[in-house]
C-alpha cells in the first residue's frame, strides 16, 4: 500500500475527514484531496433478515448445485410479477420455457453426469448426516475428478461414495466404509477399490483414521456420560503411544475403548450393544478388549 505524503511539507500524517470527504495534512493543514468516494455499503442492517432484504448481491457460488447456483431460475408458481395468476395460455408457455431451459442446462454429457452425481451426493450425505460444508468440498472434488476424466468406466455411485469417504477422513468426521456401503447400496470392496484409485490418481494426502474421532459418536448413541468419553480418549491415547492400534480397525479399537471406559465408570453396556452401534462383531470387541486390558494393564472386571 502506497503511503500518502503532503505535497507541501512532505509529512505523512494524513487524516481522513469522513464528514467532509477530505484528506487533510495534520502538520500544515493542507487539504490533500477532496470529494472522496465512499466505497462502503450505503445501507445499514441490524439482523440477518434486514441484511437479506437490503443486500443487492446474489447467493454465494455452490459447487453442489449443477450450475454452481449461477443459472437463471424460472418460477413455476404460475403467477406474474404482481402475484396475479397467469392465463392458461401463458401458463402453458411458461411450462414450455421451463422444460427447454432445463434441457439446455444439461446439454453435454459432463453436465448430465454432474446432474446425476450431485443428486446422489446430496442423498448419501443426507442419509449419513454429513455437514453441508463437507458436501461442498465433496462436490468440488467430484468436479475435479470429472475434469481429469477419472470416472470413465466407473459407477457414479461408487465414485460419489469414495469421494464422501475421502472428505470425511480428511476432515476427521467419522464415517465407515460399512456406512458408505449401506447408504450407496454398493459393496465395501467396490467403494474401497474406487477410493484407492482416486487417492492415487489425484495424489491426495488422506490422514489415517484416528479411533478417538469415533468415541463421542459411539458414547452418544449408547447414552454414556462425558466422563466415559474422556476415559475412552485416554485409553486410545495410551494405545497409540504404545503402538497397539497398528493393523487394527479404528472402529473396533474405539468400540473396545468405550466398552472398557463404561466398565470403569460404572456405566456398563453389553458387548452386543456396543457392537451394534460400532458396526463390528462381538468377537472383534472381545479381542480388542483383551489386548487393551493386558497391554495397558487396566484393572477392570468384565
Amino acid at each position: 500500500m502506497v503511503e500518502l505524503c503532503c505535497p507541501e511539507c512532505k509529512s505523512t500524517r494524513i487524516r481522513k475527514d469522513e464528514a467532509k470527504a477530505e484528506l487533510i495534512c495534520e502538520k500544515c493543514g493542507l487539504v490533500v484531496s477532496e470529494d472522496l468516494v465512499d466505497l462502503g455499503k450505503d445501507w445499514r442492517s441490524f439482523d440477518g433478515d434486514q441484511f437479506d432484504e437490503t443486500a443487492r448481491t446474489g447467493s454465494p457460488k455452490k459447487y453442489v448445485k449443477l450450475n454452481k447456483g449461477l443459472v437463471t431460475m424460472i418460477d413455476r408458481r404460475g403467477r406474474d410479477l404482481r402475484g396475479n395468476k397467469l392465463s392458461t395460455k401463458s401458463k402453458a408457455q411458461m411450462y414450455r420455457l421451463v422444460k427447454w431451459h432445463k434441457r439446455a442446462s444439461v446439454s453435454s454429457s459432463m453436465q448430465r453426469n454432474l446432474s446425476i452425481a450431485l443428486t446422489e451426493l446430496r442423498r448419501v450425505a443426507s442419509y449419513l448426516n454429513i455437514p453441508e460444508s463437507l458436501v461442498e468440498a465433496g462436490a468440488l472434488l467430484y468436479r475435479k475428478t470429472v475434469e481429469k476424466g477419472l470416472i470413465r468406466g466407473r459407477l457414479i455411485e461408487a465414485v460419489v461414495a469414495a469421494i464422501l469417504y475421502t472428505i470425511c477422513r480428511t476432515y476427521n468426521v467419522p464415517r465407515t466404509l460399512n456406512e458408505m456401503a449401506e447408504a450407496s447400496g454398493l459393496t465395501k470392496k467396490e467403494i474401497g477399490r474406487t477410493y484407492r484409485f482416486l487417492v492415487r490418481e489425484l495424489k491426495l494426502e488422506v490422514p489415517m483414521t484416528n479411533p478417538i474421532h469415533y468415541i463421542p459418536r459411539f458414547a452418544a448413541e449408547l447414552n454414556l456420560s462425558g466422563e466415559v468419553q474422556e476415559v475412552g480418549r485416554q485409553i486410545i491415547d495410551k494405545a497409540i503411544d504404545q503402538g497397539l492400534i497398528s493393523g487394527r480397525g479404528p472402529t473396533g479399537v474405539a468400540a473396545a475403548a468405550v466398552y472398557i471406559a463404561g466398565l470403569i465408570k460404572g456405566e456398563r453396556r453389553t458387548q452386543k450393544e456396543v457392537a451394534n452401534v460400532a458396526g463390528v462383531t462381538e468377537v472383534t470387541i472381545r479381542n480388542r478388549y483383551r489386548e487393551l486390558k493386558k497391554e495397558l494393564d487396566i484393572d477392570v472386571a468384565a
